[in-house]
Order: C-alpha cells, then sequence, then structure tokens
C-alpha cells in the first residue's frame, strides 16, 4: 500500500433527487480526515474539489432510446454526471500513476464511474461494493432514473454509452472481480440482473448467518490473483442508527463492529490501493455522526488497529 495518499473531492448530488450529498466531502475534511490519516505516517496531499456545475433547480432531463430504439427512458442529469465523471476517471487515473493512493469523497454513488474507471485504467482490480442497493439498474431498468442506482451496471459495460465510455470505451471491470457486500434493498428487474451478472452478492441474511469476518475474508479469497483491491463505501451499508445521515436508508445494515471489522480485515490483506466514500448527506446528519464513522472507518481500511 501506498503511504501517499490523494484526498479528491466530488462534490456531485446529480445522481439521485434529495439534495445534499454534494457536502459530503467538505463534512469528511472539517471531520478531520487527512490529520487522522497523518497520525498513521501517511503523506497526504487534498488536491481539492473537481469542477461541479451549479445543480439547475429545474433539473436536467435527458431521453434515450431503449434497445429496440422506439421508446424512451429518462436519464436524470446525464450530460452533467458524464462531465464529473470525465474529471474524476483522470484524477483517479493520475493519482495511480504517481503512486498514490486515491481516496476520492463524494457525492452520491454516480461517482464510482469515473472513479473506479480511472483507478483500473492500467491494471484489472478487485472491487469491494459495500452497499444497502445493487446500484445495477441501467435506464432500461431503472424505476427513477437517478444514475446512482446504475454506477456498477456502467462498470460492466451496461446501459447507456455516456456512462459505458466514460474515459476509456466499455467494460471497465470483469463481473467476476466485484463483491457486493450488505445489500438488502433491490428493484425487482435489479435483482434479476444481478443473478445473471457473474457478480459475487452477499446479502445482510449472508452476513447474518455467516458472520462478516467469514463473508470478507471470502471476497478477499476471491481476489488472490489481483494485486489491488478498490472499496466502495455508500454509507447507507451501515444501519442508519449508526449512520442517520444519508439519503436512502435502509433498516437492518450493518453494524458498527461489523464495519469496523471489514475495514480491519481488508487492511490485513495489504491490497487496498483506493477507496470511495460516498452518500453522506450532513443536511440529513445528527451532530455530524455518519461523516465521523466515515472517517474512522476510512482509518481502519489504511492500517489503524487497536493494538
Amino acid at each position: 500500500m501506498s503511504k501517499k495518499i490523494k484526498i479528491i473531492g466530488i462534490p456531485m448530488d446529480f445522481g439521485q433527487l434529495h439534495r445534499g450529498v454534494d457536502m459530503g466531502p467538505a463534512a469528511l475534511r472539517y471531520t478531520g480526515l487527512a490529520s487522522e490519516l497523518r497520525k498513521l505516517s501517511y503523506e497526504v496531499q487534498d488536491r481539492g474539489d473537481v469542477m461541479v456545475p451549479v445543480r439547475d433547480r429545474g433539473g436536467e432531463i435527458e431521453s434515450v432510446m431503449n434497445q429496440t430504439g422506439i421508446n424512451q427512458k429518462s436519464i436524470n442529469y446525464l450530460k452533467s454526471i458524464t462531465k464529473v465523471c470525465e474529471q474524476a476517471y483522470d484524477a483517479g487515473r493520475e493519482a495511480v500513476q504517481e503512486q498514490a493512493f486515491p481516496l476520492f469523497l463524494g457525492g452520491d454513488h454516480s461517482i464510482a464511474i469515473g472513479t473506479i474507471g480511472g483507478v483500473s485504467h492500467d491494471n484489472q482490480i478487485g472491487v469491494i461494493w459495500i452497499d444497502a442497493h445493487g446500484d445495477f439498474n441501467t435506464h432500461e431498468t431503472s424505476p427513477s432514473g437517478n444514475i446512482h442506482g446504475m454506477p456498477l451496471a456502467a462498470l460492466i459495460g451496461d446501459g447507456d454509452s455516456s456512462l459505458v465510455n466514460i474515459g476509456r470505451k466499455g467494460m471497465k471491470i470483469d463481473p467476476e472481480n466485484v463483491v457486493i457486500i450488505g445489500i438488502r434493498d433491490l428493484d425487482k428487474r435489479e435483482r434479476e440482473r444481478l443473478k445473471n451478472s457473474g457478480i459475487t452478492v452477499y446479502t445482510m441474511r449472508d452476513i447474518d448467518e455467516q458472520g462478516i469476518s467469514t463473508i470478507i475474508n471470502k471476497a478477499l479469497m476471491k481476489f488472490m490473483h489481483i494485486k489491488r483491491i478498490h472499496v466502495s463505501l455508500d454509507m447507507d451499508a451501515i444501519d442508519p442508527v449508526e449512520a442517520p445521515g444519508v439519503g436512502t436508508p435502509v433498516a437492518g445494515g450493518l453494524t458498527y463492529r461489523e464495519a469496523h471489522l471489514c475495514m480491519e480485515i481488508i487492511a490485513d490483506s495489504n491490497k487496498l490501493s483506493s477507496m470511495d466514500l460516498v452518500e453522506i448527506n450532513p443536511i440529513l446528519d445528527q451532530a455530524n455522526k455518519t461523516a465521523k464513522l466515515a472517517v474512522n472507518l476510512a482509518v481502519s481500511a489504511l492500517g489503524k488497529s487497536i493494538y
């Protein structure tokens, strides 16, 4: 793992209807993310935020053709998200080329189309996607047209070409190299797509039955042949009691200790090379509780230990 961390803010909330996650990077910085990382002897550089357009109150809805070329489906803020994700892609690729660890601060989860695309530009990676949701819709299946429900699909090459071709054309990650952990809320057609995708999925029931240590070790075993792992942590994976400041909370998530143990075991693998922290909404938070937890989980993933 690189001892140089580059913090990259992506204050974008175009991917969903709820406002507020654009303030997530500021909340994480305010909570002392950089200083906590420096305590672990990392060299930390905060490169600031990528440029994000002002969100138009009237919205930006674009119609796209489905596969038949007849019916139209809408995608919200497609052009704006594409522009921001292109910047995230370039920032991630640049950080990896500088042999730094890119730590991306969101923003909604649609940023992952750019972040994961960028860090996988030159080498394959394993992706551990920790989330209450599958984020595996396309414009064909999405009930809402919100892109924060589509990033994982776009990364494996499914969906609108504007999203699929961000940074470079086509698939960015092999579905066989993706593990989802903590899932508990799926749309009907999204569930069908995931079952046929080749992605490994561990639901909250799996965690209840097997324990988080077994689940995360299974995920790491799957990546034995891969040198670099990216963790994409959506804070709604954590139970809302512990992480209330998210836009799409779902009861029954990871506990405080399950989340930390997951990060600690990942740190022990020495393969973590990049990370997303997304979907923190300070407007909905309680005394910055969710941002504080996110900072603590990040430093656990980057090597802070109890003993």
